[in-house]
């Protein structure tokens, strides 16, 4: 039907999300570290109470997750996608007017950081999965990768207008870019391929009778209750791996340019290492994608929490300036890889009907541990006037989500592989 001899309209969703996960991602989240050095000056806080407030966002931002992902399980995507956004642009304006950690926390720990969950992977990785099925992990990787881009566009650009005007201009020139998104989402993105007449990857309606019937979907693990996946290992596996995810990015999106000044490398210089480190994600985040849909997604996701471990490694082993370019290559090779191929897995394992719930509750690992990582990560340099314990913490961690995702028996469970041999 519409564009089937063209461009599969699934690709212009992702692209609409794409624009939406440039901002939420690489402005909002990965923005926050920029301002940490100026706010403890202006608010009279430590590096630990800026942290509490990233923290609490973290923590807000997992809990949502599995609200909003039950909620577009129910209702479609598109709906919560759309009025997150619009809280999100209204909260970007109301950051400009913080005078205080106590508003700080309020606006951005409670209002931004639980909007911000509607355009996770459990509300927008529900639609995309709905619309691809055999490009699957490619097509969330294209999504993940907008985060990705996002680094590489919102960090360099917030650090540059803060130095150039104030940082309450950068929180306001990031709204107005929100604006722009908010017309795309509502007119483009469509929850279901039948809403058009459609299936997923453009198939052919007539070849694909069961193609986007979810109920059909039959394997060891597709239940019809979200409920009875918690009794099998995957989900843990995949839980317990994106727990060490949340650990290793969000205190990093926070801390790594306090690291950074406190090696005596330049805020400018630490923004646009971690403006390469997006730019080289956006790349390797959609290889791993295209290698995900031809061999075992659990190769790749170990795989990717052993190299983020040893770029780890770097900071504590080489000196400040080299360390922040070699974090930059090792970590944008392995970054926002572990989004895509994490709910791609858990949608072949327990089918697609309950994803946006079990993905939430991933998230919420995630979430839970990047809030207590983030604080204690600010608490121990306060402390010790040091990163290298907390990264010693992140290598170990890392090294134990490698050997859990690829301990995941992804032949006997996904449903990638049970229909080829059925």
């Amino acid at each position: 039907m519409i564009l089937r001899n063209k461009i599969f309209y699934g690709w212009f969703i992702v692209a609409a999300l794409f624009i939406a996960n440039i901002l939420v991602l690489g402005g909002v989240r990965n923005g926050f570290g920029i301002f940490v050095e100026i706010w403890e000056k202006e608010f009279y806080a430590s590096t630990a109470s800026i942290s509490f407030a990233a923290s609490i966002g973290l923590l807000t931002q997992g809990i949502a997750q599995p609200i909003l992902g039950r909620l577009a399980d129910i209702y479609g995507g598109r709906i919560i996608i759309l009025n997150t956004m619009i809280i999100l642009v209204l909260g970007g304006f109301a950051i400009a007017l913080a005078n205080g950690v106590i508003f700080l926390i309020f606006i951005y720990g409670i209002i931004i950081s639980f909007a911000s969950g509607g355009i996770g992977g459990s509300v927008s990785g529900v639609v995309i999965v709905r619309w691809f099925r055999k490009r699957r992990g490619t097509a969330l990787s294209v999504l993940a990768a907008g985060g990705s881009v996002g680094g590489l566009i919102c960090v360099p650009l917030m650090a540059y207008i803060m130095d150039l005007y104030n940082w309450r201009v950068s929180w306001i020139v990031l709204g107005l870019l929100g604006v722009i998104s908010i017309p795309v989402i509502w007119i483009i993105i469509k929850n279901r391929p039948s809403e058009l007449g459609m299936c997923p990857d453009g198939e052919n309606l007539d070849n694909s009778k069961n193609f986007n019937n979810e109920d059909d979907e039959q394997g060891p693990l597709v239940v019809n209750r979200w409920k009875d996946s918690l009794k099998s290992w995957p989900i843990w596996q995949l839980s317990a791996g994106y727990f060490v995810c949340g650990v290793t990015t969000s205190s990093i999106g926070v801390h790594y340019i306090r690291w950074a000044i406190s090696e005596d490398v330049s805020t400018n210089t630490a923004a646009l290492a971690f403006g390469v480190l997006s730019a080289i994600n956006a790349i390797s985040v959609v290889i791993v994608g295209i290698f995900a849909d031809r061999i075992e997604r659990r190769t790749m996701l170990g795989a990717v929490y052993l190299l983020r471990g040893l770029a780890f490694v770097a900071l504590i082993v080489f000196p400040g300036y080299q360390a922040v370019w070699i974090f930059a290559l090792l970590g944008g090779m392995s970054w926002l890889a572990t989004v895509p191929l994490t709910s791609s897995l858990t949608a072949d394992i327990y089918g697609v009907k309950n994803l946006g719930t079990l993905f939430g509750l991933a998230s919420l690992s995630h979430a839970i541990g990047g809030a207590i990582a983030t604080y204690l990560f600010g608490y121990a340099f306060d402390l010790f006037g040091s990163y290298d314990i907390p990264f010693l913490f992140g290598i170990i961690t890392l090294l134990g989500a490698g050997v859990a995702s690829l301990s995941i028996k992804e032949k006997k469970y996904s449903l990638r592989y049970i229909k080829k041999t059925a």
